[in-house]
């Protein structure tokens, strides 16, 4: 982050939160104007003193709209909600670990209702434009996230990850998304949508600055990533469904990626993951947040369900239809594949491949049911088995005529090493 004073970066922000022909109404549903200016001039007073709170003191930070803050309802991107629910007794646990650290929190930012879709479409609160090209969607369902990140409204968000939710808008939108091994990041205060699944990831311009963010958010110490030299390190591709019909941008873009990473060295070898068909299998019985998702808005679905955004909606009612055994085998299934697919990645330091198959549809593109359901499960096809299987990842920009990711996967509690092997490939890339 750059080293102009914290009041000076955040009055930046909130500039390009109220610019009137920004996305600024419609990526930041809550913007908080006067608290982030006093914690402003405390982060710069501390400065002035050779006082700091950690790696975070002093950065614009935005905070998913489905985190409590106290004192207000958590509308997890739903009008429902935030007509319905209760104040927050109290700030979610990254909340406070965010303000304990001198994070300035600028803005809660939109997302899609109940973080369900990888498209980022909100029909309550508007759909803020990709930063690229405003007629395309910015993915989901940190949506908000991405586009504040990418437009210079915050220096770092923080958004959730169920099933691709920070990493498909960072690749969308052209900017760093990073999910961590689950259990690292604790969830209490957070709007759940799949109590399996949910994880809390940091979306940034840079791997360094969600390197931080991470730190804080899992209450550990920050140490700087280490340089780690790429030769010889062995990446996966995955064959099959993670390389099926990507646009022509996501597959030149990511050829190019593997051209440079082999010229350094890097021993790139094609991977057959036979535990990709067996998650299908699985998921074949419903999947596993769809009953999670149920059982939390099934009394909702039944009082106000037209209120909630139909594509939203028809994914909770299926979840509805699972039956508990199906449920019951659904979890014990992963449990079993989670352990086996760790062993089949022990002799790898990172699979690789593109964070989304295509790019960004344009908003037109998913106005209708079947055409958002086709282009949001193509979206979340390549992420979402990183969450089934309880894996780390990050996505990174590529360089492309709209905005592509490369997606690093590591095996479950190497976040770590994730992130050292992720700056560098960002800097190899230039990124």
């Amino acid at each position: 982050m750059n080293r102009a004073s914290c009041r000076d970066r955040l009055e930046d922000a909130l500039s390009r939160i109220a610019e009137p022909d920004g996305e600024g109404v419609r990526a930041c549903l809550t913007v908080y104007s006067a608290a982030a200016r006093a914690a402003a001039d405390a982060a710069d007073a501390r400065a002035a003193h050779g006082v700091s709170l950690g790696p975070l003191d002093g950065a614009i930070v935005s905070i998913k709209d489905l985190f409590d803050v106290a004192g207000e309802p958590t509308r997890a991107g739903s009008k429902v909600l935030a007509e319905e629910a209760a104040p927050a007794a109290a700030d979610a646990v990254i909340v406070h670990r965010l303000r304990a650290a001198g994070a300035v929190i600028v803005a809660k930012t939109n997302m899609t209702e109940f973080a369900f879709s990888g498209i980022g479409v909100n029909p309550h609160f508007g759909t803020p434009g990709n930063p690229r090209d405003r007629a395309r969607v910015p993915g989901g369902s940190s949506a908000g996230a991405a586009v504040a990140v990418a437009d210079g409204m915050c220096e770092i968000a923080v958004g959730t990850d169920t099933g691709g939710s920070v990493r498909i808008p960072a690749a969308l939108c052209g900017i760093v998304g990073f999910k961590p091994s689950r259990r690292r990041i604790p969830t209490a205060g957070a709007f759940p949508l799949s109590t399996t699944l949910d994880s809390i990831g940091p979306l940034a311009r840079n791997v360094g600055d969600c390197a931080k963010a991470d730190a804080v958010m899992v209450g550990e110490d920050f140490v700087p990533l280490k340089p780690v030299a790429l030769a010889g390190h062995r990446f996966g591709i995955v064959e099959g469904l993670p390389l099926d019909r990507l646009d022509d941008a996501v597959a030149a873009a990511f050829t190019a990626a593997l051209g440079r990473l082999e010229q350094v060295g890097v021993r790139l070898t094609h991977e057959t993951v036979e535990y990709l068909d067996d998650m299908r299998e699985v998921n074949a019985k419903g999947g596993i947040p769809p009953p999670e998702a149920c059982a939390i808005h099934r009394d909702r679905l039944k009082r106000r369900g037209a209120e909630i955004d139909p594509n939203v909606r028809v994914r909770i009612e299926r979840g509805c239809a699972v039956s508990a055994a199906d449920y019951i085998d659904m979890l014990r299934a992963r449990a079993r594949l989670v352990r086996a697919i760790d062993r089949r990645l022990a002799a790898l330091d990172a699979l690789i491949m593109p964070t989304t198959p295509i790019v960004a549809p344009t908003m037109a593109e998913v106005t209708d049911a079947k055409s958002f359901a086709a282009r949001n499960a193509m979206l979340l096809r390549n992420t979402s088995f990183v969450n089934f299987f309880d894996l780390c990842a990050i996505s990174l920009p590529l360089t492309a005529s709209l905005p592509v990711g490369l997606m690093i996967v590591a095996r479950n509690g190497h976040d770590r090493e994730l992130l050292c092997i992720a700056a560098a490939i960002a800097e190899l890339l230039r990124i």
